[in-house]
C-alpha cells in the first residue's frame, strides 16, 4: 500500500505557494495519522473498483485513508442500486464518450466533468469510524467544509444540511447535485459538495465530490432523459466553486490546493477527535 511517504502524496506537501508556514507543518503532520494515496488517472470502472477492494480490506489497514483520483475521460458514476438506463439517454453519452461506472456506495449520479472528487476509507477499528452512518456524513463533510471555506478565503459562511431537501421530481432524487441531503456542504443555500457511503463491519466508504464548474447546457441536454426537472434543478441546487470558463492551469492549481486542504482538514479532525 502506498503510504504517505510516497512521491506523489509528497509533492501534494511540498506544494508551497498556497501556504504560510504555519501551514506548511500541519500539513506535515498528516503523516503522523491519515494515509494518502493518490492513484493518477484511470477510467471510472477502475476507480470504483479500487475504491470497492479499499473497502474489503478496510479491517487490515493501520489508519483512515484519503484515495485521490482522477479520470480518463470524461466520466460519471451512479449508485450501486440505480439503473441509468432510466435517467440517461445511454445511446447520446456513448455519442459524447461518457463512461459510466457503479459504484459501490448508493447515492445518485454524478456528472465527474468538473468536480473534484475523492475517496475517504475508514477502518472500524479507528476512533474516527462510527456505526451511525450519519455521524461519519458529518465526520467528513465538517473537514470538506472547512477546506472549502480556507479555499473561498472566508468570502462567505458555508454550512451543512440539517435535514434532506425536497426533490422537485422524481427524477432529481437520483441525481447528487439536484437535490441537497442531509450533511451535504452548501453555499448561500446551494451545494457545493455531496457524498455517499457503504458501511461494512470492516469500515466505512465515503465516495465525495466537490464541484468547481457546472457542465454545459447543451452537454446535459443532451445527455438527460427529457421531460424532467433534472437540468434546472441541479443549476438552482449547485454551486461550483470556480465560476465560469477559469481555464485549464486555473482548474488544476483548485484541484491541487483542495486536495492538499481536504487532506489537512482531515487530519486535524483526527488531531481533536483523539484529543479528547
Amino acid at each position: 500500500m502506498v503510504s504517505c511517504l510516497d512521491e506523489v502524496s509528497l509533492r501534494i506537501v511540498e506544494s508551497t505557494r498556497f501556504f504560510s508556514k504555519p501551514q506548511k507543518m500541519l500539513i506535515k503532520k498528516i503523516i503522523m495519522i491519515w494515509n494518502l494515496l493518490d492513484t493518477g488517472t484511470k477510467s471510472a470502472e477502475e476507480n470504483m473498483a479500487f475504491d470497492a477492494a479499499l473497502l474489503e480490506r478496510a479491517e487490515s489497514l493501520e489508519a483512515p485513508t484519503l484515495h485521490l483520483y482522477e479520470w480518463a475521460g470524461d466520466s460519471a458514476t451512479y449508485g450501486y442500486f440505480i439503473d441509468p438506463a432510466k435517467l440517461l439517454n445511454l445511446d447520446a453519452a456513448a455519442k459524447l464518450q461518457l463512461h459510466l461506472a457503479r459504484r459501490p456506495t448508493g447515492g445518485g449520479l454524478v456528472f465527474h466533468l468538473w468536480d473534484l472528487a475523492f475517496s475517504v476509507v475508514v477502518p472500524s477499528h479507528c476512533p474516527e469510524f462510527s456505526r451511525n452512518t450519519l455521524d461519519n456524513y458529518a465526520f467528513v463533510n465538517r473537514a470538506v467544509l472547512h477546506a472549502a471555506q480556507e479555499f473561498l478565503e472566508g468570502k462567505a459562511p458555508l454550512s451543512l444540511t440539517p435535514e434532506d431537501l425536497s426533490s422537485w421530481d422524481g427524477s432529481c432524487r437520483h441525481f447528487c447535485m439536484a437535490k441537497p441531503t442531509k450533511y451535504d456542504v452548501m453555499w448561500e443555500g446551494r451545494k457545493i459538495a455531496g457524498a455517499a457511503q457503504r458501511q461494512t463491519r470492516s469500515g466505512f466508504l465515503h465516495q465525495g465530490t466537490i464541484a468547481l464548474q457546472m457542465p454545459p447546457s447543451a452537454y446535459l441536454d443532451a445527455v438527460l432523459l427529457p421531460n424532467t426537472e433534472v437540468h434546472r434543478a441541479m443549476r438552482a441546487h449547485t454551486c461550483p466553486l470556480l465560476g465560469k470558463d477559469p481555464g485549464e492551469e486555473v482548474v488544476r492549481a483548485a484541484k491541487l490546493r483542495l486536495r492538499t486542504l481536504l487532506a489537512t482538514h482531515l487530519n486535524a479532525a483526527s488531531l481533536k477527535l483523539r484529543a479528547q
